[in-house]
């Protein structure tokens, strides 16, 4: 069969530079993005797994998905691990002439999409009352999470832990100053959760050793777990899944088979498999209520579904103020 190229009505795709998504990038809106299309339903087909090509020292690895928003689209991460570098570069389709509609730089989105899913499965499931908020990690991702959360919910106060005592006392000087509310440094991360409602696991120790003890979390907190995401990568120890009431997931296949902390459980012994659930699940009212005393955690892989949501919520920030840089040339859609 031939294939023919075929007249479509829209115009060039925007490619939108990592500075771009800088400028455009808006907490509120990508978190009502992701809370939309998770209130949707998700069919299994929309998200597939994750791929990834192997070479000597460098790999490339795909993620697709179709969104409820109007476009489809893939991330793709070119890394090599000798040079210690990595490109990202997020595609949009048009659902309904197959243009090309734009193409993103995805470096920035990882971290936005990441915080702003927690942010949304957090407001889910914590209490309805400004949060006393924990963080283990003083790092780029903890600080999105903490940026994420606090366009998401009205924070109490924060306590932050990480190994370096400069790091965490210099996270906790600038968000005090950002964020108005009181944010103090911790000697310990279980000093950090005392009295908390939330805890976001944001680092992993260099020995891959848990970071979150079971034993030292109260009735009724919500645990975000999003530093573990290989099966060699620990983050909590089994002991919270163990004390989980409930255990949602982003991924929930990738999350039960492929993440460390829930191999780990599921070899001491724990069966956590009638208590994890899809955010889709959560977000879209399909799970009963969640008792008080219960122990919630949030597990995370990361979804092209994020992604594409985010990159869609970017490209239409960028269409209405004029950002980005319109293509000069594109490929066509053809008639097969």
């Amino acid at each position: 069969m031939t294939a023919t190229a075929i007249a479509t009505a829209g115009g060039p795709p925007l490619f939108l530079t990592d500075h771009d998504v800088g400028e455009l990038h808006n907490w509120k809106d990508a978190i009502e993005a992701l809370r939309a299309a998770y209130a949707a339903p998700i069919d299994d087909a929309m998200v597939p797994p994750r791929s990834m090509a192997r070479g000597d020292g460098v790999w490339l690895r795909g993620l697709s998905a179709i969104s409820s928003g109007g476009h489809m689209g893939c991330k793709l991460i070119a890394a090599s691990t000798r040079a210690r570098r990595a490109s990202y570069l997020i595609s949009l389709f048009d659902q309904q002439t197959m243009e090309l509609a734009a193409l993103i730089d995805g470096n920035q989105i990882t971290a936005i999409r990441t915080a702003a899913t927690a942010a949304v499965a957090v407001d889910a499931l914590a209490p309805r009352r400004p949060l006393r908020v924990a963080m283990i990690g003083s790092g780029f991702e903890a600080r999105s999470q903490l940026k994420a959360l606090h366009a998401a919910r009205d924070i109490a106060s924060v306590a932050v832990f990480s190994p370096t005592p400069a790091s965490r006392q210099r996270f906790a000087s600038d968000f005090q100053r950002l964020l108005g509310i009181e944010v103090v440094a911790a000697d310990t991360a279980q000093q950090a959760i005392e009295g908390a409602d939330v805890i976001v696991c944001a680092a992993r120790s260099r020995d891959e050793s848990p970071v979150l003890r079971g034993e030292w979390l109260r009735p009724g907190a919500t645990v975000v777990s999003i530093g573990s995401t290989l099966p060699e990568q620990r983050e909590v120890d089994a002991d919270v899944i163990r004390r989980a009431g409930l255990i949602v997931a982003d991924m929930v296949d990738e999350v039960a088979h492929d993440t460390g902390d829930m191999l780990a459980a599921a070899r001491e012994g724990v069966d956590f498999g009638g208590k994890l659930h899809s955010l889709s699940d959560l977000i879209g009212g399909r799970l009963p209520p969640r008792g008080a005393n219960d122990i919630a955690v949030y597990k995370s892989v990361g979804s092209a579904l994020q992604d594409v949501v985010t990159a869609e919520m970017l490209l239409k920030r960028a269409r209405v103020a004029g950002l980005g840089t319109l293509l000069p040339v594109s490929i066509a859609p053809v008639q097969k």
